[in-house]
C-alpha cells in the first residue's frame, strides 16, 4: 500500500503544480451543463495523473472523471477527481482540490486529497489512521449540535433536490453556529475529518468526489452514512459525514422532510 500511496501523492503533487501554474493564464471553459464547467486544466490535470498511474500500475483499472472507465477487469481502480471544484477554480476562488482514492474490489485503501494553494496534503490508508502533511488528523469532539459548524453543497440544476437541499440548509443553519457552501465536496469531507467542519451532507455526489474523502473522515474517528443511517457508498445519491457524535442528530434534522422530492 506505501507504493500506491507514493503514487498517489507524486500524482497529486504533479497535478497540483500544474493546476497553479494554469491559474496565471487563460482557460479555456466548456459545459456539461447549466453550471457544470470543464476546462483544459482538468484535462490537462487527468491526463499527469494517468500517466503516473500508467507508468507504476499499468495493469490497474481507472475510473476518472473526464475519461471515464478504463482497463476493466482487474482488481484495482483508482478513482480521480483532477479538480475538485472547477467552479472556484475558474473565478480564482482558492477552494479546490485534486482528488485520489484506490480501490481494490471496489473498497477503498488508499485515499489521497491535495490541495495545492494551501500545500495540504491529506493521505490515509485503511486501518492506519489519516494524515495532513504527516501529522495525525482526528474529527472533532463536539456533541451538541447547536455548537457546530457544518458544511454542504447544493445540485447544479434547480430542480426539486436543489430545492430540498435548500430546506436542509435552513433547518441546518437554525441549530448550528453555521453552516459553509463552498463547492468542493472532497475537501469539505477533508475538513471534517480534520475537525475544522463537525459535519457536511449533500445529494447526489459523484464516486470521484467523495472516495477519498470517505476513507479520510472513517480514518480520523468519523462516520459515514446515507441519509437514512444506512453505510455509505460511493455511488449513492445521499451522503452525511461526521464526527460522529453529532451523527444520530443530523439524521434527525435530515428525516424531518422527505429525502426523495418528486
Amino acid at each position: 500500500m506505501q507504493e500506491i500511496l507514493n503514487t498517489a501523492e507524486t500524482a497529486a503533487r504533479r497535478a497540483g503544480a500544474y493546476i497553479l501554474e494554469a491559474m496565471r493564464g487563460s482557460r479555456r471553459v466548456d459545459y456539461k451543463g447549466r453550471v457544470d464547467m470543464v476546462t483544459d486544466v482538468d484535462r490537462g490535470s487527468e491526463a499527469l495523473i494517468l500517466a503516473c498511474i500508467r507508468r507504476d500500475w499499468p495493469q490497474h483499472a481507472i475510473l476518472a472523471e473526464e475519461s471515464g472507465a478504463s482497463q476493466a477487469g482487474s482488481d484495482w481502480r483508482w478513482v480521480i477527481d483532477p479538480i475538485d471544484g472547477t467552479t472556484n477554480f475558474v473565478h480564482g476562488y482558492p477552494f479546490f482540490c485534486v482528488s485520489i482514492a484506490v480501490q481494490q474490489r471496489l473498497r477503498t485503501e488508499v485515499a489521497v486529497v491535495y490541495d495545492p494553494v494551501h500545500d495540504e496534503m491529506f493521505t490515509a490508508v485503511r486501518g492506519g489512521g489519516a494524515f495532513l502533511n504527516g501529522a495525525p488528523l482526528q474529527v472533532s469532539r463536539a456533541d451538541d449540535l447547536s455548537r457546530t459548524l457544518l458544511a454542504t453543497g447544493f445540485p447544479y440544476e434547480l430542480g426539486d433536490r436543489w430545492h430540498r437541499s435548500m430546506d436542509y440548509f435552513k433547518l441546518f443553519y437554525y441549530r448550528t453556529h453555521g453552516v459553509r457552501r463552498d463547492g468542493a465536496a472532497a475537501l469539505d469531507l477533508c475538513y471534517v475529518a480534520a475537525g475544522r467542519f463537525d459535519g457536511f451532507w449533500e445529494f447526489d455526489l459523484k464516486p470521484w468526489n467523495v472516495a477519498a474523502g470517505l476513507l479520510l473522515v472513517t480514518e480520523a474517528g468519523g462516520r459515514v452514512t446515507d441519509f437514512a443511517g444506512r453505510p455509505a457508498a460511493i455511488d449513492g445519491r445521499q451522503l452525511v459525514a461526521s464526527n460522529g457524535a453529532i451523527h444520530d442528530a443530523m439524521l434527525d434534522v435530515l428525516r424531518a422532510l422527505p429525502s426523495d422530492p418528486p
